[in-house]
């Protein structure tokens, strides 16, 4: 069974109230270390599903009084005479793993929002790696090379904003929303800038097949994107390496881009069009799943049932998107 370290600081007045609270969530372990500086040093050994629910608790008492500090660490290896008696049972309770074999596991929500936060910022690194990938993608185009082209999405780190957009709609969270908004469109103006050079330079950009299987929107690209999009997600949900999966999404994203860009740069009006419904049509798709494996895995806000603010938000994200999403389907098969 997976395990987390909890430390928190309580202030040396409160902890008579919050140590009884913190004894009433599940726990493997849980000891007081020192006091120093009129404040309790607090450490628990949390199972990784009951996790959430203490920070919850934490998150929710910091923000009426100050002094508490919370961290969360990862735990190795954890053992004592109960777990050891405890391992000797497992295979009674097979019958319930078997179940939660059909759950989404994920990391606690206070672990993802961290990650997020990185993800949909605007970095001097992030802006290099966009440009960096730009280049690369249209050169790629240029010289009509697939191995190029792999290489640029295999460096383009639009992963990271486009499910921050998604992760940020089930939270209700408009700031982290529009902030990896803000990002992603960067990252798409600064690489249609550069295509677009490279589109006015070099016209046999456009008469090679990496461009021109981009000027064209099948069935095939929405499931491509859904399945991107849902495997970004996935892969933050269980803080896996988002190498591989940022390829995928950037095989949605930075290849019709670079297409949208060369096109206006040579003036291909009607290639334009296509390549913008495509993009359109990917980033809607990679949002909307996004979404839906973020809330099937039980992503809320601390109160979520509490804030009408919140709850607005999600429904406004939900509904925009779906409206969207149903919009480009009706266009897709209107122009096929």
């Amino acid at each position: 069974m997976s395990m987390q370290l909890i430390e928190v600081y309580i202030p040396k007045h409160k902890y008579e109230d919050v140590k009884p609270a913190l004894d009433e969530f599940s726990q493997e372990s849980v000891w007081k270390e020192y006091e120093i500086n009129n404040r309790v040093l607090m450490r628990m050994i949390v199972a990784e599903d009951e996790v959430e629910e203490v920070l919850d608790y934490l998150e929710a008492i910091s923000s009426m009084s100050e002094g508490f500090e919370t961290i969360l660490f990862p735990v190795h290896t954890y053992f004592s005479r109960e777990t050891i008696e405890e391992r000797e049972k497992d295979e009674k309770k097979e019958e319930k793993d078997q179940k939660d074999k059909g759950k989404l596991l994920r990391a606690s929500r206070q672990e993802l929002t961290h990650m997020i936060e990185k993800k949909s910022k605007l970095t001097m690194n992030y802006t290099l790696l966009i440009i960096f990938s730009a280049i690369v993608a249209a050169g790629g185009f240029v010289n009509d090379s697939e191995a190029v082209v792999i290489g640029a999405m295999a460096i383009a780190p639009l992963i990271g904003p486009a499910i921050s957009v998604s992760f940020a709609a089930v939270l209700g969270d408009l700031r982290r929303l529009w902030q990896a908004l803000a990002t992603l469109l960067m990252g798409f103006v600064i690489i249609i800038g550069i295509a677009s050079s490279f589109g006015y330079f070099f016209e046999e950009g456009t008469q090679t097949t990496q461009y021109t299987s981009r000027t064209a929107v099948s069935i095939a690209d929405i499931f491509i994107a859904l399945a991107s999009g849902a495997a970004g997600a996935l892969a933050l949900l269980n803080r896996v390496s988002s190498g591989m999966v940022g390829v995928m999404v950037a095989v949605a994203l930075l290849p019709p881009t670079v297409t949208f860009g060369i096109s206006i740069g040579q003036a291909l009006w009607v290639d334009t069009y296509w390549s913008f419904l495509l993009i359109t049509t990917n980033v809607t798709c990679i949002f909307l799943s996004g979404i839906i494996i973020f809330f099937v895995s039980g992503i809320r806000p601390v109160k979520w049932m509490e804030e009408v603010t919140i709850n607005v938000s999600r429904i406004l994200s939900f509904i925009i998107v779906g409206l969207l999403f149903i919009t480009l389907l009706v266009v897709l098969f209107l122009s096929m």
